[in-house]
């Protein structure tokens, strides 16, 4: 069974990262790996303050290097959302691997992420002006959507064969409106909140309001997965060591 996690009305999301934020911030999943990591070049392909934010909560060090890939993929050429934003997210990556692995300190780590909302079938992003926030708005009312990211991770190629090589998945967080009025709509519209968000709302502020309730990873809502980064990441770097270390011969 998936994991659930809600949170209702009744307890703000500005508690629940006060109550998140009162633990020591580096004891994660991360801290065995955190001495080889700080000793690293790790560039977050993203301007995303929300992304930034989040990863300093769990102890990365990282250059930001926003990408110049232009996000215009033909979403209908895509079988889903999953599959749209993990593509989005690898061009990301894809785009300043390319700038960056013809420096001389090349980097250890590259992350690129991409967050997109879905209602159905239709996949939404930022909203265009304050009139698309709004449509986007009503279109979400009183209705559960998704909230998708896809990650890409980008590492040096042990074997030598390509520049690099990529590690990608995707999260997925269902999210439940509230019953909101128009009056309402428009006026979180006119806070400016809206239009650098996919699905046109911040679930770490105002948007809070609107919400009900969320069914999956909080912070994959905000913008970037967590637990699932943290996991694959482990699992990443378990594998090269593995791959790297020195072969004994067993055979006399």
């Amino acid at each position: 069974m998936k994991p659930v996690f809600l949170y209702r009305s009744g307890l703000p999301v500005s508690g629940l990262l006060d109550i998140l934020k009162q633990g020591k911030r580096n004891l994660s999943m991360l801290q065995p790996l955190l001495p080889t990591l700080l000793e690293q070049r790790i560039v977050l392909a993203s301007g995303s303050p929300r992304r930034q934010e989040i990863l300093k909560r769990i102890g990365l060090k990282f250059e930001v290097v926003p990408s110049k890939f232009e996000e215009n993929l033909k979403k209908s050429s895509f079988a889903g959302p999953h599959e749209y934003a993990t593509a989005t997210a690898r061009g990301k990556a894809m785009e300043v691997a390319d700038r960056l692995y013809s420096q001389v300190k090349k980097p250890d780590l590259i992350i690129a992420a991409d967050t997109v909302v879905s209602l159905g079938s239709d996949i939404i992003e930022k909203p265009a002006d304050e009139e698309d926030a709004f449509k986007i708005l009503k279109r979400l009312n009183a209705k559960t959507h998704e909230v998708v990211t896809g990650v890409v991770l980008v590492v040096p190629s042990l074997t030598g064969a390509e520049k690099y090589d990529m590690v990608q998945f995707h999260e997925s967080t269902e999210v439940c409106f509230g019953d909101l009025t128009d009056e309402m709509l428009k006026a979180y519209v006119a806070t400016g909140e809206p239009m650098d968000k996919a699905g046109g709302y911040g679930i770490q502020a105002i948007g809070s309001s609107l919400v009900q309730g969320i069914h999956g990873d909080y912070f994959n809502v905000e913008g970037f997965p967590v637990y699932h980064f943290c996991k694959k990441l482990v699992q990443l770097y378990r594998e090269r060591q593995q791959r790297s270390a020195p072969r004994t011969d067993q055979h006399s």
